[in-house]
């Protein structure tokens, strides 16, 4: 059967969901129509303007709105404004029609049975065959609502269920119908993940699928437990965050987020459609829960739930809600003995060792663990066939570190379940059939390094299915192909040729050990690669220089280290820029200060779709002491001529007020949009594909037969453009916008830029602005308020403005 390639979508209900939803296809590249049911009566505004219902703009009034609360969403669903230009408003009544001209059609309409019933029989009036339909609910029956649908449309029909935000969070559970067609599934499997950036599961059409299903449980079980031990929502929340590896969000803001009418309805899904009473005994949800929805407490969305930020004198507070009195109070700090012991431990060791305190915390964090572990396990393969899309599930889609299978096992699941059976809890049948096996452990590796799970239907151990175009660096370590490295940094063979330089020092933060191995990496890639990737797995690519480092250095006069640490940082990344192989940068996350001079040096960047860069050294007293500053200027101005008589100032005001005003970008597109990315530079929306993506840019471009970039000189402002800078940047303080120690970076950012006190339309060497970058860092590096500000970022992570 064919399937069609989708290049274009339409999205059925313009909502919060599916706006983001058809914002998200936007971001990689796929238009869609944005349809939503037509109003029946006018808005006052309309009714001045004279329109009527059958005017055009009121009929498509909530798509053309649900297009415009995207460009107003604080929560940046677009990659850049101007996606939003790749979406089409219109209504359900008037452009069914469209959907002849789509290749995916969504649904994302209210969570009511019958109305979807009802909009999957026009969407198969409006059908071509090989069009792949689906459903973004959050829980109902897949299969009934296309049950009065023909055959052959239901071979193309799946649920494909976002989570929110759809930008933000990498679940999308697949849920087949009984029809859809293995080509279909396997098709969407592909797309989602590379196309969308989404880690897909396989869930059952059960009730809430995988993760809510889950999560609800396991939400519920919390606040029963809470009330039961007559704890505070603070103390709760300590407990089921970071320490058992789950956000810092924990339970109560989570729910906040998510909207407490939103859960409810969600577990009553699941109350309604069991038949299993224990299980309906749980998803019954606490009368606190009722009656904070009857008070209107739904969370953020009524700026009032388990947590409530008020305006006092000093500025605004955080409350919390005194669930006895239903009285908000001051915020408390808890605190427990236990936690002050796990948290310098690694997340697994922490785990157990919570678990098995007689500390308060690790008899809560023990009773809800053994309830949603044991849940867990009992619903396969109700909900998935296997472990495996559980963990991820959990792990995408609630953020959690670790699954409740990867939590079972870093806890010892022969001796938890032992303990379990000790207090009454009844063990799945095959839990116990997995332990009379002898097997004792849901992961493994296997002879060859490679991590395998037990699968319950063939009782025995699998291996993890992953795709071969993922790398992993840990596996590769493990395998032996580690180069060289030190504590900060390591070389890694990639295969085919290529190797990685990977960073892996404290909080990603360069560090003299790091260009150490840097230079290593640089030399050894000429000599026995075709090419190297710069790049990690890390939480983020690099958050910039080591600035406690520079402090104590400035501190303690030693002006010869710290200007040699500076010229080292530069020769390195020069090194990087000239090297006689093709270097491919493949940032992600935070891309920060040296972070971000890293890969400008960089022959090629592959980014990940969220990559937030920029040079934010302004925020701690400094500049760009690595070239980060030369080379902007070479990028805002490298498409003018030498030959004409463009006015170079409005381009390197471009690169000035980036640098000066800490321009981060929101997504790699808006670093492409703020000129940090060349059209060569390329972009990959699922980072676990990152580094894959970044080692075939190599084979790529060492295959075309790679020369290294030919030094030239660069043409600056000079005396003419320091002045024009120096000018403007008074008048901003005169104005009151900056500080005077913003005034001094300032215009040392300028002088940079300018090339100094010289001709205008003068000639000069990278290294003599890399020279004049390294003076004017020292400079700053002396001051005062720069170590203020060092301090600040050091002690508060917030940026001091003084």
């Amino acid at each position: 059967m064919a399937v069609k390639e989708i290049r274009k979508a339409a999205v059925l209900g313009a909502g919060v969901m599916g706006a983001t939803i058809a914002a998200h296809l936007a971001n990689v590249g796929i238009p869609s129509y944005l349809l939503d049911i037509v109003p029946r009566e006018l808005t006052p505004e309309e009714e001045k303007k004279g329109l009527t219902l059958d005017s055009p703009e009121v009929r498509s009034r909530l798509a053309v709105t649900g297009k415009q609360e995207l460009l107003k969403n604080k929560q940046k669903p677009l990659y850049s404004d101007s996606n939003i230009d790749m979406i089409t408003p219109g209504n359900f009544e008037d452009d069914m029609d469209k959907l002849k001209e789509v290749d995916w059609v969504i649904e994302v309409i209210v969570e009511n049975m019958d109305i979807k019933k009802k909009v999957f029989k026009q969407v198969e009036e409006n059908w071509t065959p090989g069009t792949i339909v689906s459903s973004n609910t959050s829980g109902l029956s897949i299969n009934e609502m296309v049950s009065e649908n023909s055959p052959e449309f239901r071979k193309y029909f799946l649920g494909t269920h976002f989570f929110n935000p759809p930008r933000w969070m990498k679940l999308l559970e697949i849920i087949p119908c009984d029809d859809t067609s293995e080509e279909v599934l396997n098709y969407m499997h592909r797309f989602c993940e590379r196309v969308v950036g989404k880690g897909v599961v396989f869930a059952k059409d059960t009730p809430n699928f995988i993760a809510n299903r889950i999560g609800t449980y396991a939400m519920v079980y919390t606040i029963d437990l809470m009330l039961e031990n007559n704890m505070s929502i603070e103390q709760v929340d300590t407990i089921t965050g970071p320490p058992m590896g789950h956000p810092k969000s924990a339970s109560f803001r989570t729910l906040d987020m998510v909207g407490l009418d939103t859960f409810c309805h969600v577990a009553k899904t699941v109350y309604d459609k069991t038949d299993d009473p224990e299980e309906k005994e749980v998803f019954d949800v606490p009368e606190l829960l009722n009656k904070m929805v009857e008070n209107k407490m739904l969370g953020d969305k009524t700026k009032q739930g388990f947590y409530k930020k008020v305006k006092g004198e000093s500025g605004s507070e955080i409350q919390t809600l005194d669930y006895e009195k239903m009285e908000y109070r001051p915020k408390e700090k808890a605190r427990f003995d236990i936690l002050g012991k796990t948290r310098h431990e690694e997340l697994k060791d922490g785990y157990k060792m919570l678990v098995e305190s007689d500390d308060p915390a690790g008899k809560f964090a023990w009773n809800l663990s053994k309830k949603f572990m044991l849940y867990s396990a009992k619903m396969i393969p109700e909900i998935a066939d296997d472990i495996v899309n559980v963990d991820r599930a959990m792990r995408w889609g609630f953020n959690w570190k670790l699954g409740p299978f990867e939590s079972w096992d870093a806890i010892g699941v022969k001796e938890s379940v032992e303990r379990m059976r000790s207090e009454g809890e009844t063990i799945p049948a095959n839990i116990e059939e997995m332990l009379a096996k002898g097997f004792d452990s849901f992961y493994k590796e296997d002879d060859g390094g490679n991590l395998t799970y037990y699968c319950f239907e063939t009782k025995d151990y699998k291996p993890v299915p992953i795709s071969p175009e993922i790398i992993s660096l840990p596996a590769l370590k493990k395998h032996e192909k580690l180069i060289l490295g030190n504590d900060d940094g390591s070389l890694i063979d990639l295969g085919d040729g290529v190797c990685c330089l990977e960073m892996h020092s404290p909080n990603q933060a360069i560090s003299p050990l790091f260009i150490e191995v840097a230079r290593q990496a640089i030399e050894e890639a000429e000599k026995n690669y075709v090419g190297m990737v710069i790049g990690n797995q890390e939480n983020n690519f690099c958050v910039g220089a080591n600035v406690g480092l520079i402090m104590m250095m400035a501190q303690s006069g030693d002006w010869d280290m710290l200007e040699n640490a500076i010229k080292t940082g530069q020769d390195t990344m020069m090194a990087i820029k000239y090297s006689k192989v093709p270097v491919v940068g493949a940032p992600f996350q935070m891309t920060l200060g040296g972070g971000m001079e890293i890969v400008l040096h960089c022959d090629r960047i592959q980014a990940a779709g969220d990559t937030f860069m920029g040079q934010v050294e302004m925020g701690v007293g400094v500049i760009p002491g690595w070239g980060g500053n030369k080379e902007l200027l070479i990028r805002y101005t490298e498409g003018l001529r030498d030959d004409t008589k463009v006015d170079m100032l409005p381009y390197v005001q471009k690169a000035f007020e980036a640098i000066a005003m800490a321009t981060v970008s929101t997504s790699a597109q808006h670093a492409r949009d703020l000129g940090f990315l060349r059209q060569t530079d390329n972009i990959t929306v699922n980072q676990d594909y990152l580094l894959h993506d970044a080692k075939n840019t190599v084979l790529a471009m060492a295959l075309e037969g790679y020369q290294p970039p030919q030094k030239k000189p660069i043409k600056v402002l000079g005396e003419y453009g320091l002045a024009t800078f120096k000018t403007g940047v008074q008048n901003m303080l005169w104005g009151g916008y900056i500080s005077e120690h913003d005034q001094k970076i300032a215009n040392e950012i300028a002088y940079v830029l300018c090339g100094g006190n010289i001709k205008p339309n003068s000639l000069v060497s990278e290294q003599y602005l890399l020279d004049i970058e390294r003076e004017a860092f020292l400079r700053l590096a002396g001051e005062e308020k720069t170590h203020e500000r060092i301090n600040a970022i050091l002690s508060t992570g917030k940026p001091l403005r003084n």
